[in-house]
């Protein structure tokens, strides 16, 4: 099993475990909408950048590396990262809220209204490139690129259940570090919860900077105010960017439904899409050693299926065509480049038995046109 793939495999299975086990209880606001949305939001592109991200600080440490802790015995090595990286993500995190351009890629992450693991992956596409400022003060020092990568596994790790909707309080945790119950107060919508709480895995720098704050008492929501997302990862991605630019989103009604897509087909299409992304990167990695015309084909489709699933998501007659138009052509691509494996041909057949089963009306329901101008 090849190391990148497996934390993929996990966080999924996790995430539709929770999400099945929340969708059952219903204690706490949920929609399968908003979990397929955050599984697909940025994770295409976020993968591309994430390796530009460690290209960049691999770059540096071998070229630019001021050797700072190469007489440090291992475990200091290890112990000084483990720390400096979190402190080097709370100002990370701390300044995307002050500046509009940073603002502009973490805004997606704040657009959920759910509380639960999926928000955890829900990222801008930009997520990652980012983040590569911040860190490159440990490159310069010299700390390895492997202990680099492991640090920032296990933090993000940390960060990934600190978006739970199921794990309880460990107050014996909470005077040091950022649990779900610290967390979630980061994503309240009113009161400026939002600018509290900065934290990643050690909540002792919210404390030492002052920005923490314990739950509020009163009954709250989350997400963020102004303009609605549109849960189509390419716009809303990009649309942060569009309004700094000064391009104004034209005053168009919205598109209304013409069929409701069934829970089962939905979160399907979701995770067979999600399949191939697996496969993509246990195939390519980061993708920068020799990119093949392959290879960007399947990036570019599974890119334009993240695209499409939101269409299907929201009911829009493109949606259908669409998706089906992915599903064709990634089959199609699989058997030309001769990817003629098992996964490939058994996961490039499904989706597309997937996609020919949504156009032609398999669970999905038409929408009443009386009953949406009503």
């Amino acid at each position: 099993m090849n190391e990148l793939t497996f934390p993929i495999i996990f966080m999924v299975l996790i995430v539709m475990v929770e999400a099945l086990i929340i969708a059952r209880q219903k204690r706490v606001s949920f929609s399968w909408q908003d979990v397929v949305f955050n599984l697909n939001s940025g994770h295409i592109m976020l993968w591309l950048f994430r390796g530009l991200e460690l290209f960049c600080y691999g770059f540096v440490v071998t070229h630019f590396s001021f050797g700072l802790t190469d007489s440090w015995p291992t475990w200091l090595v290890w112990l000084f990262t483990l720390i400096a990286w979190d402190l080097g993500f709370y100002w990370l995190h701390r300044l995307h809220h002050r500046y509009r351009l940073l603002w502009a890629v973490h805004v997606v992450h704040h657009q959920g209204e759910h509380f639960n693991l999926s928000l955890g992956v829900r990222n801008s596409w930009y997520s990652s490139l980012t983040s590569i400022p911040f860190f490159l003060l440990l490159a310069l020092m010299g700390v390895p690129l492997t202990v680099f990568m492991t640090v920032s596994v296990l933090h993000y790790t940390i960060q990934f259940f600190n978006h739970s909707g199921l794990i309880p309080r460990f107050k014996w945790l909470e005077s040091w570090m950022v649990t779900p119950h610290h967390h979630r107060v980061h994503h309240i919508k009113t009161g400026g919860y939002a600018n509290r709480n900065f934290g990643g895995s050690f909540i002792i720098w919210d404390k030492l900077f002052g920005t923490f704050s314990e739950s509020p008492e009163t009954p709250h929501q989350y997400g963020i105010g102004g303009e609605a997302a549109t849960e189509n990862p390419l716009i809303d991605s990009n649309r942060p960017f569009l309004r700094i630019l000064g391009v104004k989103k034209a005053n168009k009604p919205m598109h209304s439904p013409s069929y409701h897509i069934g829970k089962m087909g939905l979160v399907g299409g979701s995770l067979l899409l999600f399949t191939l992304v697996i496969g993509y990167v246990y195939r390519y990695g980061y993708g920068f050693n020799g990119t093949t015309l392959e290879q960007v084909g399947l990036f570019l489709l599974l890119a334009a299926g993240t695209v499409a699933l939101s269409g299907l998501s929201s009911g829009y007659g493109w949606g259908k065509w669409s998706w089906f138009a992915v599903a064709s052509l990634t089959l199609l691509l699989i058997i030309i480049a001769g990817w003629l494996t098992p996964f490939w041909l058994v996961m490039g057949a499904l989706l597309w038995l997937h996609s020919l089963a949504v156009l032609m009306g398999v669970g999905t329901t038409p929408v009443d046109r009386r009953d949406v101008q009503a």
